[in-house]
């Protein structure tokens, strides 16, 4: 089986490569710069934007698994992650690959809150309307190794001063590696996984309060922050200065403010992928202090 990866390079690609190679799976990976040898792995060059890379990419894979999009730039919403989709689609269909497991975002639920939910929604009505045995994902926060949204808070704990949400909201979370199972779970589709949209977590009922999952990440620190609830209009305060400061590198942004301050992002209990197919295995608070030593270890801290 051969199996065609975009956003092969990023977090969960990354992730997804690691899985693959243990299960020993051949996957045909989009890459804009060049890569590495790397076992298991064949590299295209390209971009969404490059049909003849896209039709490289999928041609003769059993399917197709779209994780690459764009997740801070609003200016680059449309092009990467609805415009893009609709590349790998067409690439897809022309090639006669049957299947696409589609990875968005569980801002899609809601995409009036920001720019970014509203282009992962439409590249979800792309997906539906495409013709090919498609399966949705929608994460919701995903941590692990690699990771540079999430680390932000690790940095912060150790600091000892961690500004989060508003009080009243939840969230859930999920392990980069257990993402990345179940992406390769549902590669070979069937009656119960095709035309279905998931929402997987890490098992916990009812999510995390902000509170407590920064409290779980200065434990993970062997740090007892300072946690302290921030409005939204201190969030977008904020954002502001991180835009000044970092620029494009900012990685709290106006956009996210918009759902940061949505007081409900637990997964929908009745869109979890089947137990018989999936369950997630790392515990948060152990995949939290394994990824804050990954970040020691690698120099991030």
């Amino acid at each position: 089986m051969t199996i065609a990866l975009t956003g092969a390079t990023g977090f969960v690609g990354q992730a997804l490569l690691d899985r693959a190679s243990d299960q020993g799976l051949e996957v045909r990976a989009l890459a804009r710069r060049p890569q590495d040898p790397r076992e298991g792995v064949e590299w295209v060059s390209g971009d969404l934007d490059a049909g003849d890379a896209l039709r490289s990419l999928v041609r003769g894979a059993e399917a197709v698994i779209h994780v690459a999009g764009v997740v801070n730039n609003a200016a680059e919403f449309e092009r990467g992650n609805v415009t893009g989709t609709l590349n790998v689609i067409e690439a897809a269909r022309a090639e006669g690959v049957p299947r696409l497991i589609h990875v968005s975002s569980l801002s899609a639920r809601e995409p009036e809150l920001s720019a970014y939910g509203a282009s992962k929604a439409r590249a979800e009505k792309l997906v539906m309307a495409s013709g090919l045995d498609w399966t949705i994902v929608r994460p919701p926060g995903i941590y692990g190794p690699r990771d540079v949204d999430y680390f932000e808070m690790f940095r912060l704990a150790r600091w000892g001063l961690m500004p989060i949400p508003p009080k009243e909201g939840r969230a859930s979370i999920i392990h980069v590696d257990d993402l990345a199972r179940l992406l390769l779970a549902l590669v070979p589709g069937g009656e119960d996984v095709s035309f279905q949209t998931y929402e997987p977590d890490d098992g916990r009922e009812h999510g995390w309060g902000h509170y407590e999952f920064a409290r779980a990440v200065g434990w993970a620190m062997g740090r007892r922050p300072w946690v302290v609830h921030l409005s939204r209009t201190s969030l977008e305060r904020a954002a502001r200065v991180d835009r000044r400061i970092r620029g494009e590198r900012a990685r709290l942004t106006e956009d996210r403010v918009g759902y940061m301050s949505h007081p409900d992002w637990v997964v929908s209990h009745g869109q979890r992928p089947p137990a018989k197919l999936w369950r997630p295995l790392i515990p948060t608070r152990e995949g939290l202090k394994a990824t804050a030593e990954w970040y020691k270890r690698e120099g991030w801290l």
